[in-house]
């Protein structure tokens, strides 16, 4: 039975990957979760677990000034120092959450692999990234690094930018019927990725995603007739809208296209 610690309690993701494994794989894994907020967590035992599983971050934040330094401080310097404990407690593997952010695109009519220059523009991004960095340097031949690069996650109660979209269209009841195609992963998806992750235990990057690419009008639609919302789709305002994607952040994440090689 391989024992896997979860360090960031209460996310989204590592809550949703434990509930996985436990209704799918309940006697295969045994799994722990640590609360990273907690100032004694340094002083907890990693030394039995065969998978660190790291998860804590700062995400979904508006960014400013003033909270720049926390991107840093948690999504960094936290995933470093217990990237360092894990490898002292001879722990073997060590994921890493970062993110398609890592790439500092919004759009784009390229498909993003492995070579895609790398060249983050907010500072979730740029903290993901010279985490990633930092992190590869320990690897050796009893440690395991693996880092995730996942699109958008989405699933019930998400706290992502599409709940976000969602709660908007309820309010305003209108949408473009633009066509689009975006890589994501519903947080089902995400944690069946991170079991095989935890199974081939290699030295790798991985860019998880959906079978199929997703089309922001298709599943808003989707959502607001599961939800029985009446909402018009109209067309008028389409022209408009791509004369922006690529100048505007908001509509470029929300109309532009950006997709990994399947």
């Amino acid at each position: 039975m391989k024992r896997i610690l979860i360090t960031g309690a209460n996310s989204y993701i590592g809550t949703s990957f434990e509930k996985y494994m436990n209704e799918n794989y309940p006697n295969d894994y045994q799994i722990d979760t640590l609360d990273m907020l907690n100032p004694n967590w340094k002083d907890y035992d990693f030394s039995s677990y065969d998978v660190v599983f790291h998860v804590a971050g700062i995400a979904h934040q508006k960014e400013t000034k003033e909270n720049a330094h926390l991107y840093y401080k948690v999504n960094r310097d936290l995933a470093i120092k217990t990237a360092n404990i894990s490898k002292k407690s001879g722990v073997k593997q060590f994921i890493f959450m970062s993110s398609m952010s890592v790439y500092g695109l919004d759009c784009s009519d390229e498909l993003i692999n492995l070579q895609t220059p790398l060249h983050p523009k907010t500072n979730y991004g740029k903290s993901k990234l010279e985490a990633e960095i930092e992190i590869q340097k320990l690897i050796d031949k009893d440690f395991v690094v693996s880092i995730l690069r996942p699109p958008m996650v989405y699933g019930d109660n998400c706290p992502g930018n599409l709940t976000k979209l969602f709660e908007a269209v309820k309010k305003i009841h209108l949408f473009p019927t633009i066509k689009n195609e975006r890589s994501s992963i519903t947080v089902e998806k995400l944690s069946e990725e991170v079991k095989n992750i935890i199974d081939e235990c290699s030295n790798k990057i991985y860019l998880p995603q959906n079978d199929t690419y997703m089309c922001t009008y298709e599943i808003v639609k989707k959502q607001m007739k599961q939800k029985r919302i009446k909402v018009k789709y109209i067309y008028i305002f389409n022209p408009l809208i791509k004369l922006f994607i690529g100048k505007i952040n908001l509509i470029s994440k929300c109309f532009g296209d950006l997709k990994y090689e399947k």
